[in-house]
């Protein structure tokens, strides 16, 4: 949001035109810790959230004192994306009689959530109404903190009510990046990443992380598996200005990732045979293939709705493909004009070169499938896995997760899940399904974490 050119920057409210700036008024209470307003009641009503300061996939406790008995209230979410864009969430309360409300106990009545949802601020963030199309929130800069606004609203309220003096507010930050974790960029043998390793000598347990056909360096959940303790490589394979062109196509091969993983590997503060690999998307068929094919000897993989082989065509036998848009066979377009890459998943309409030899497998995987995944076939490649571990006697190597509700983007805890993003802008915009309902995403997500790192700490602190 920017800012007045009636108010200086220290001001949160412009004298001529009464508008409440987000930002300025964030900074005002990270300096003061909270805001009270005056109230006719003995003391003014009072929000708090603890910690102020915390990892996105920390709990925060907020509660409201010091409001009138049995009545109305609303709690309200503000924050910008790195890209500049408001997103917000809201809840519906009635206060307790002592004046009271608490997220971890009460429950909302109405708003972005219904029932006792303790973190449903955070995960119910959607883009404020009037915001550009098909937006998904991605943290850019993992060096700076989501600033979150918190606030109380008198009576049940919507926030794009902007007139609405709140009766008290807080802010917090929400980091992926724990003190002290070091983020260095990773340009060497053709190789384009970003590692992070946790504060201390070390040495470390390794994570290498892959995303999907979305392409870019895409580092926040590398940078909170550093704040968890592993040295984490996030790697980029596409669509990055510093890889091999055109950007719409795999143009690495086998080499670039044994390359990749061995940067890691050879780290002077990496625990060399204690390292996994973690996939989303195209990126479980790449954490499959380095894993069964390119030499490489990982203790564990953890999975993430994804194929077993490449949906787009092979241009080599060493991995690389052509461009993702040639082939739309198996594309599907609900009634508003947006895609389904779902059907290209299937195992029968993956490229068949490509399968993963899938009895090769070396070490302990977990394959987490969301039920309402709109963009990947992930329950009939994880049954295909299991089916295939069974009968080369390696069942005992596959662990299943499996959510009901939850889509294809399944992330670290609280992450807001985005049904429904732009895909791209040419040569048309194009908008694609992930699938996912709110509440049931959200638990799948919280579950899901936690398993992920009782997994690698299982197999990789041996």
């Amino acid at each position: 949001m920017s800012q007045c050119k009636n108010v200086p920057l220290y001001k949160s409210i412009c004298p001529r035109c009464t508008r409440i700036s987000l930002t300025n008024l964030a900074c005002l209470l990270r300096a003061v810790g909270g805001v009270r307003w005056n109230s006719s009641f003995k003391s003014a009503p009072l929000l708090t959230a603890a910690p102020v300061r915390a990892l996105i996939d920390e709990h925060i406790s907020i509660k409201g004192r010091f409001l009138p008995p049995h009545s109305p209230i609303t709690v309200c979410a503000q924050m910008q994306s790195d890209e500049g864009d408001l997103w917000e969430a809201f809840a519906h309360y009635n206060t307790n009689a002592d004046g009271s409300v608490n997220l971890t106990r009460d429950h909302s009545v109405g708003g972005s959530y219904l029932g006792c949802e303790p973190m449903g601020l955070f995960w119910g963030l959607q883009p404020a109404p009037g915001s550009r199309e098909g937006l998904r929130l991605r943290k850019k800069n993992v060096e700076t903190p989501y600033v979150m606004l918190l606030s109380l609203l008198e009576g049940h309220v919507s926030p794009s009510e902007r007139k609405i003096t709140p009766l008290a507010a807080v802010t917090t930050e929400r980091w992926y990046m724990a003190p002290d974790v070091r983020r260095t960029e990773i340009r060497q043998d053709g190789v384009v990443g970003t590692l992070f390793l946790p504060p201390g000598p070390g040495p470390f347990p390794g994570v290498l992380d892959l995303w999907g056909m979305g392409g870019g360096l895409v580092e926040y959940r590398a940078a909170l598996f550093a704040s968890r303790g592993y040295a984490s490589f996030s790697l980029a394979y596409l669509g990055h200005k510093d890889l091999p062109g055109p950007l719409n196509r795999v143009n690495v091969g086998d080499a670039y990732f044994k390359s990749a993983y061995h940067i890691l590997q050879d780290h002077r503060q990496v625990v060399a045979d204690r390292i996994g690999i973690i996939g989303l998307s195209f990126g479980v068929y790449l954490s499959l293939r380095i894993a069964t094919r390119v030499g490489v000897k990982p203790s564990c993989l953890v999975c993430v709705n994804g194929p077993v082989g490449s949906t787009t065509k092979l241009a080599d036998a060493d991995g690389r493909t052509e461009n993702f848009e040639n082939e739309q066979t198996h594309w599907r377009f609900d009634d508003q004009g947006r895609v389904s890459f779902k059907q290209m998943s299937l195992p029968a309409n993956l490229c068949p070169e490509s399968k993963v030899k899938l009895e090769d497998l070396p070490c302990p995987l977990m394959y987490i499938v969301g039920e309402d995944d709109l963009s990947a076939s992930s329950t009939e490649n994880a049954n295909l896995i299991e089916q295939t571990l069974r009968a080369a006697g390696k069942s005992q190597l596959f662990t299943r997760l499996s959510y009901p509700g939850a889509g294809h983007l399944i992330e670290p805890p609280y992450t807001p899940n985005s049904r429904v993003s732009l895909w791209s802008f040419k040569p048309r915009k194009l908008y694609t399904l992930w699938g996912g309902h709110p509440a049931p995403h959200a638990a799948a997500q919280q579950d899901a974490w936690k398993k992920i790192l009782d997994f690698m700490d299982s197999h990789l602190r041996r």
